[in-house]
């Protein structure tokens, strides 16, 4: 059963945001108490041992309000396209990581943690990679030598990585990308081998949309994690994208899925959050985003091994839901003014904070 509590309309909003006084974060939050400062998301976060992030991407960085907020708030960054195939191999054999290693750099600069994303994905994929045909032994040459040479150059720099990204249809069987048409199923096997042989350490996910409840598509993630453990493969995590929408309804069995995973032993992530919603925005759908927000953080905390909540982008300025739904928006927890909506407060109440 769904928790509520108590609801922030406009005025609320506003009233809060006049007694935070602004958004400041500390080491701690209690250091950031005893400055008489609010503690942040991410600092409210870490008292549960969880972290809160949010995703990023280099064109933003010049926006120095927003570069300011999202490396105060946040003890997770997630680049957005920048650790993508088409960015760090646009040629065969070619690398250039300079648009991850910004992002790298300016998360260090801040002491947050890095997630990797991605790298096996059907999509933002090189012209040469997809305009020609491969044999399967090319292919298999060519992903072996992406993933290595990727995760070797982030080893130590990132905490974790979407090995695999978007493996499966809404059915729950297997999406035919140029890598499972060509390879077969395995290559989801080969691809974590490799990235571990690359870094030992990091933690390796899987990473899909449409698979926080329980259903088709999260039941052929859940057998093919189980069929993983069981070939001793290194797989460590399963990241739900979260990509919700209020028309679509939520997705009430969140919980439950994240503790099925959790008993495979695997950590599970809220990786790519956001909420969209039918435009305009109103009231009563932002106070109903609201409770979504505090709904899905209640669930990742009542599960001890969903170890993070990652916000795809914090606010709606940068937000990807107008170019790709249009009419729909409004999706996240700050405007396009940089200022908290509802669903902010409503993040902090779920934390334990103000």
């Amino acid at each position: 059963m769904r928790k509520t509590a108590p609801r922030l309309g406009f005025a609320g909003a506003l009233a809060a945001v006049l007694l935070l006084g602004g958004i400041a974060t500390g080491p701690t939050a209690q250091a950031d108490e005893r400055h008489g400062k609010e503690p942040t998301l991410a600092d409210l976060a870490q008292r549960h041992g969880r972290y809160f992030g949010s995703a990023t991407d280099n064109p933003e960085l010049v926006d120095e309000p927003y570069k300011a907020l999202l490396g105060s708030e946040f003890d997770q960054i997630t680049p957005g396209n920048g650790m993508k195939w088409y960015a760090t191999e646009p040629q065969q054999g070619v690398f250039d990581f300079s648009q991850g290693d910004e992002i790298v750099n300016l998360a260090r600069a801040n002491r947050q943690k890095v997630r990797g994303h991605t790298l096996v994905w059907h999509s933002q994929l090189p012209a040469w990679l997809t305009e020609r045909e491969w044999t399967a032994r090319e292919l298999r040459a060519v992903l072996k030598k992406h993933v290595q040479a990727e995760v070797r150059h982030y080893r130590g720099k990132v905490f974790a990585w979407d090995v695999v990204n978007e493996a499966f249809n809404e059915d729950g069987t297997y999406r035919e990308s140029v890598f499972y048409k060509t390879l077969g199923p395995g290559y989801i096997a080969d691809a974590l081998r490799w990235a571990h042989q690359a870094d030992p350490r990091v933690k390796l996910y899987l990473n899909d949309y449409n698979i926080e409840a329980i259903g088709p598509k999260s039941d052929a993630y859940y057998k093919l994690a189980k069929e993983l453990k069981a070939k001793g493969v290194p797989l460590h995590g399963i990241g739900l994208q979260a990509h919700l929408a209020l028309q679509y309804g939520y997705p009430t069995t969140l919980e439950d899925n994240l503790r099925r995973f959790s008993r495979l032993g695997l950590d599970t992530s809220l990786t790519e959050v956001d909420i969209r919603m039918q435009l305009p925005a109103t009231e009563e759908k932002l106070a109903q985003q609201a409770e979504w927000y505090r709904d899905l953080t209640e669930a990742c905390l009542a599960v001890r091994r969903c170890v993070g909540i990652t916000l795809w982008d914090y606010t709606d300025k940068y937000s990807w839901i107008p170019a790709f739904f249009p009419g729909e928006g409004a999706a996240l927890p700050w405007d396009e003014q940089l200022a908290p909506k509802p669903a902010y407060f409503a993040l902090r109440e779920a934390l334990g904070g103000r």
